[in-house]
């Protein structure tokens, strides 16, 4: 079970931690608990609610109404706004809610709902992306279990996968495209988003996957002479090796565009002219449409 301190609560519910000490004291929607050091602290249960009382909030119902409602009926109205409304942070914060829970059918029926609603490159650059960043805050304050990142992980890169194989296979003189994470990167969700991206472009894709020696992905560049090479790195354990895996990509094929991505790249390679560092796969597209 997750503890959260109110700044926490703050930061993933949105909600500052001046009114959430109000609710609490005016209309008790939440009792945080204390430690054996009388240090207050927050449940699993605590930031559900908070998050679901905020959404009610936010849409015009008054918090000394929603303080009155059963669990069931707050469920309720939840399910009328998230079937009625088009904000995404709706859905980002219900899927934070299904995550906590560990709840496969319910985040399944609102990820199908969203690629329905919105589309599906709409749902993951609006809504999965902004909530994989609250999972990572969830993460780094020790409130998820690896099981449930791994959990939700595994369901969105699912979703990707099966979006990937739905695509056309390219023409037979298609220009190529590797996409690849370096040895100690393994965080692979970005990257499967990227080879969408590729391949709805019409690109024939050699998709390496995590963690690759260098070697291996010398040896496909050697063998298909791919137009593009695409990298995303964000959180290798070995940020120096990583690094020099890049330059060494770099030097060694300076007839192939290397395209990265990712906090780590930043500033610490030379300029080079096959070298792009892009932001996201909206910027990815934009490059590989260039030529």
């Amino acid at each position: 079970m997750g503890r959260y301190s109110i700044k926490e609560l703050e930061t993933l519910s949105g909600i500052k931690a001046h009114t959430i000490r109000i609710w609490e004291k005016r209309h008790g929607i939440i009792a945080p608990k204390r430690t054996p050091t009388n240090i207050r602290y927050y449940s699993d249960e605590d930031l559900k609610k908070i998050i679901n009382v905020s959404l009610l909030n936010n849409y015009g119902i008054k918090i000394s109404r929603i303080a009155v409602m059963t669990d069931e009926q707050l469920n309720t109205e939840i399910v009328q706004l998230t079937s009625t409304k088009d904000d995404v942070s709706i859905f980002i914060d219900q899927l934070v809610v299904s995550m906590i829970d560990m709840e496969e059918e319910q985040f399944e029926k609102l990820l199908s709902h969203l690629i329905i609603k919105f589309g599906f490159e709409k749902t993951i650059l609006e809504i999965i992306y902004p909530f994989l960043e609250k999972i990572g805050i969830l993460w780094q304050t020790g409130n998820i279990t690896p099981a449930q990142e791994h959990f939700i992980s595994n369901l969105v890169r699912q979703k990707i996968i099966v979006a990937i194989d739905a695509l056309p296979f390219p023409e037979k003189d298609a220009e190529k495209a590797v996409l690849f994470l370096p040895e100690n990167e393994l965080h692979e969700i970005g990257l499967l988003f990227y080879h969408y991206t590729v391949k709805k472009l019409g690109f024939k894709t050699f998709y390496l996957g995590q963690h690759l020696p260098y070697p291996d992905l010398k040896q496909v560049c050697l063998t298909h002479t791919p137009k593009f090479v695409i990298t995303s790195i964000t959180a290798s354990q070995k940020p120096q090796k990583t690094l020099e895996y890049l330059q060494a990509v770099i030097h060694d094929f300076p007839e192939i565009q290397i395209l990265a991505s990712g906090a780590l790249v930043g500033h610490s390679l030379p300029e080079s002219t096959n070298f792009i560092q892009f932001q996201n796969a909206v910027a990815l597209k934009g490059l590989l449409q260039q030529g």
